[in-house]
């Protein structure tokens, strides 16, 4: 398949599943805690969600990424034998539609950015509300993010009193255009597609499809990755 048409198929999938409704997503959750795990489930099940699979480490998560293929994944990171964050970024290669919204209890920012660069599409705290991580489950499966105020605010701080990164404003200045630089840099300030949309002036589809381009030209994962880019080259 070539370039052009796998993106295509992407697209399409997308699409497909940015649709379904929330009786209709399917959730892995992995979690090495027992009572955790089923009290989640059943308050998942309660509102709806399909939950798919269980996975009390690493491995078995990847196994039944495999075989189940679930739109999103709740990952605790602290999980002995292979980590949250290594699980995360080894979902992200054997499964790229599979969306995955890390649940945890660390605020540490060092588990916060290799969360984040792993490919996770949220980062919530154990704290959240039940609507909170409902709300984060939507997002993650219709390629939007969602991460704790607390987490997002302690995060762009510590990049912010970082010195720009000069390499990295380089690739952004000369792979995008002067749109994608305007979408990119609400999407760094926390703004929503329907936000955008609305600020610029243009459709929620034509925002989409910004956002995919720039994913693509600078060959990352996600949106909250795009933060990331944005905050380290010094443009926010």
């Amino acid at each position: 398949m070539s370039p052009r048409a796998e993106e295509a198929a992407t697209s399409v999938a997308e699409d497909r599943r940015s649709g379904k409704q929330l009786e209709e997503l399917r959730v892995l959750l992995v979690d090495d805690h027992d009572l955790f795990r089923s009290g989640l489930r059943s308050l998942l099940e309660e509102q709806g969600l399909q939950v798919v699979g269980e996975a009390d480490n690493g491995r078995a998560a990847l196994r039944l990424v495999s075989e189940l293929a679930p739109d999103v994944v709740v990952m605790d990171l602290k999980m002995p034998g292979l980590t949250g964050v290594e699980t995360t970024r080894q979902v992200s290669s054997i499964a790229p539609r599979t969306r995955v919204v890390v649940l945890t209890i660390s605020v540490d920012d060092d588990d916060v950015m290799d969360a984040v660069m792993a490919g996770a599409c949220g980062y919530l705290l154990k704290d959240s509300s039940i609507d909170q991580l409902i709300a984060g489950i939507r997002a993650a499966a219709s390629g939007e993010s969602l991460i704790s105020p607390q987490i997002a605010s302690k995060l762009l701080q510590r990049l912010r009193a970082q010195t720009a990164d000069a390499m990295v404003a380089q690739t952004i200045q000369t792979e995008l255009s002067d749109r994608e630089l305007e979408v990119l840099r609400l999407i760094a300030i926390g703004k929503d597609n329907a936000e955008i949309a609305r600020e610029l002036y243009i459709s929620p589809k034509t925002v989409k499809n910004h956002i995919s381009n720039i994913l693509m030209k600078l060959q990352i994962e996600n949106r909250i990755q795009a933060a990331v880019y944005a905050v380290r080259s010094g443009i926010v």
